[in-house]
């Protein structure tokens, strides 16, 4: 299998997805304290860099 620079775009934006949705859960029903918030800030950062990601697909 082949892979281009946007397939490897598309797999990364997935997975940082993925770990982005897993960390706003651990902070949201794992920590209780103020540990929940710093892994649910990571999450949405890292949905932000996935978003940056897919912008990036088709212009790299």
């Amino acid at each position: 299998m082949a892979m281009n620079k946007n397939t490897v775009l598309a797999w990364a934006t997935s997975l940082m997805v993925i770990m982005g949705i897993i960390l706003i859960l651990m902070g949201a029903y794992r920590y209780n304290d103020v540990a929940g918030w710093g892994f649910a800030t990571v999450g949405f950062g890292f949905f932000a860099i996935a978003w940056v990601f897919n912008a990036l697909k088709g212009r790299v």
